[in-house]
């Protein structure tokens, strides 16, 4: 079941503008990210997803604009409330699940260590095992399990489903849409739109570093009778 949300904006960015070597990456991005919904930020390869989103988590300094996530600027309290899972991976392939549940469990006052147990043994993974001993699929969910089972007010995953199978993908999907805490809102950048509409309440379509389209899932999908993935296909078509 989705989560209600209020009126309140979670996170507003405001006319906010990045380049690299001259090359405008992020041109005058405006959008609000609402709580308890599940957003979508739809591009192609290249289109400015993981720019913006390393941006948010303050990885980036932009050149210009703002972002206020409840109302205030980023910083501690943004990093503490807010869940990153990056692209690539993150974790350390010569540790132990145990190592990383310890690690998560001291950096993150909000992490429920209980919830990541009881999830990794629904999938009977040893806490001893290491990380270099598991298949890419497995370490994709232990990465995702980690950053779920935190309390956060946003969740912001950079494609999450790159590079893993089906199966896996199903599991990543299911994980977030039953495990992202209540009233907190989820970003998921992913250019796999078939994949994933499935979860969305609302989409945000980038561009060559601008927003060309956003709205509910829904009303989109009733405007022009046709999944978001059609309209995606359709909008970014060569």
């Amino acid at each position: 079941m989705k989560k209600k949300s209020n009126s309140s904006p979670l996170l507003e960015v405001s006319h906010l503008e990045k380049s690299f070597s001259d090359k405008l990456i992020l041109d005058d991005i405006n959008l609000e990210l609402k709580p308890g919904k599940i957003y979508g930020l739809l591009g192609k390869n290249g289109a400015g997803k993981s720019t913006l989103i390393k941006t948010i988590n303050t990885l980036i300094i932009p050149d210009s604009g703002k972002i206020l996530f409840k109302n205030r600027p980023l910083g501690p309290s943004s990093k503490a409330e807010i869940a990153y899972l990056p692209e690539r991976t993150y974790l350390d392939l010569s540790t132990t699940i145990k190592y990383n549940l310890d690690l998560f469990s001291s950096f993150y006052k909000n992490f429920d260590r209980k919830k990541a147990v009881e999830m990794l043994h629904s999938l009977d993974l040893d806490e001893n095992m290491k990380l270099k001993k598991m298949s890419k699929g497995m370490q994709e969910k232990l990465q995702l399990i980690l950053v779920m089972s935190r309390k956060a007010s946003l969740y912001i995953l950079d494609e999450p489903l790159g590079g893993v199978d089906p199966a896996t993908r199903d599991f990543i999907l299911d994980t977030i849409l039953t495990n992202f805490a209540d009233g907190s809102s989820v970003l998921i950048s992913t250019h796999l739109i078939s994949d994933i509409e499935r979860i969305l309440d609302e989409v945000i379509f980038l561009n060559h570093g601008k927003i060309t389209l956003t709205g509910s899932a829904d009303y989109l999908r009733e405007k022009h009778q046709k999944s978001i993935d059609q309209i995606f296909r359709e909008t970014f078509k060569c």
